[in-house]
């Protein structure tokens, strides 16, 4: 694993952000690809795939096949901005500050610092794999320097004592430490499992360790601009027919 240096930052916005970070000479800043929103003089792309066996799984979850790194060629300090994909909050993490190593979810991560190992981390039960929809596939980042994880709405932070636990909607799930354990839970009865509006399953994590959640996972808020748009067509043919059924007499 390379160094990783510190990297300054500045975080800009509120509801959908993006974040500047300033690179010294020879300095570089990893990020999935697509994320750049501007880059100054100096700073140089350099897309790879971070070896290939990487690039697989990556592109296996549905991620992209490549990670590109902005490298400050330049001889003065230069800006590199990476903007969230969607309304929400990015979540700098400091990894010496968590052990060394977080995990999150596969679409979470947005960049962080030149040395940084990202990897694609599997959850440790099959049952997690097969039922736990979002949560299945976690990435891990690994290393000594800085990382971003973008989340959607608002961010909660929850810090889980020995034995403790919390019972989370899988996709509500964004980020958490390698101290944390990490299960898969039918919720049970039939009224819950059909009714319920809450899924099938529910992600268990156990302390001790910290635990950052985030209040509208981007598959929620598709569902309800999917949902709103089709119901805005049915309502749209609706009206339509009921002036056309006027206008012709009928």
């Amino acid at each position: 694993m390379g160094i990783a240096h510190e990297i300054d930052y500045n975080i800009i916005g509120d509801d959908i952000q993006v974040v500047e970070i300033e690179l010294d000479p020879h300095e570089a800043v990893r990020a999935e690809a697509g994320a750049m929103l501007y880059m100054e003089n100096g700073i140089q792309m350099q897309t790879s795939t971070g070896g290939i066996f990487s690039g697989l799984k990556r592109m296996f979850t549905g991620e992209s096949f490549f990670i590109t790194s902005f490298l400050n060629e330049g001889v003065e300090k230069s800006k590199v901005a990476f903007a969230a994909p969607y309304p929400g909050k990015i979540i700098p993490f400091d990894l010496k500050q968590y052990g060394g190593e977080i995990l999150c979810q596969k679409d979470g991560f947005l960049c962080a610092a030149e040395g940084i190992e990202i990897d694609i981390a599997f959850t440790k039960r099959i049952g997690a794999g097969l039922f736990g929809g979002e949560g299945f596939i976690l990435q891990r980042l690994k290393g000594d320097g800085k990382a971003f994880v973008h989340a959607g709405g608002t961010i909660i932070r929850r810090e889980l004592k020995h034995g403790e636990t919390l019972r989370v909607d899988t996709g509500c799930l964004v980020a958490f430490t390698s101290s944390i354990d990490y299960d898969i839970k039918f919720i049970g009865g039939f009224r819950n499992s059909l009714f319920g509006g809450e899924g099938l399953f529910y992600a268990l994590v156990t302390g001790p360790g910290i635990v950052y959640l985030q209040s509208v996972p981007f598959s929620r808020l598709a569902d309800r601009i999917l949902a709103a748009s089709s119901g805005g067509k049915e309502q749209s043919r609706g009206v339509g027919g009921l002036l056309g059924g006027i206008l012709s007499g009928e």
